[in-house]
């Protein structure tokens, strides 16, 4: 089990490390909501939105983002940002 959580968190930070437009979008989506007064919301809606601008709204590349990363760019965020440190509701994650 620990394996596989090890291998989540690797295909992460190398899907994160080829992929940085991702996480800027992450960063710009969760930012507007902050700035609108939000002060929590769900990490599903802003992969969502993601999603949306880059399959619909955008001729550019869609973002094939796994369902398992949501967690963990919450996370990142959150840590990159520790003023907004539990804008996103999160759950206990096993050991990655």
């Amino acid at each position: 089990m620990i394996d596989e959580e090890i291998t989540l968190m690797n295909r992460f930070n190398n899907f994160n490390r080829d992929n940085p437009e991702v996480y800027e979008l992450f960063k710009r989506f969760t930012f507007q909501a902050i700035n609108k007064g939000h002060t929590r919301l769900s990490a599903w809606m802003i992969a969502n939105r993601i999603r949306w601008e880059t399959q619909i709204e955008t001729v550019n590349d869609d973002y094939k983002i796994g369902n398992d990363y949501i967690a963990l760019y919450s996370r990142k965020f959150m840590k990159d940002y520790p003023e907004h440190d539990g804008f996103f509701r999160t759950k206990p994650m096993k050991r990655l």
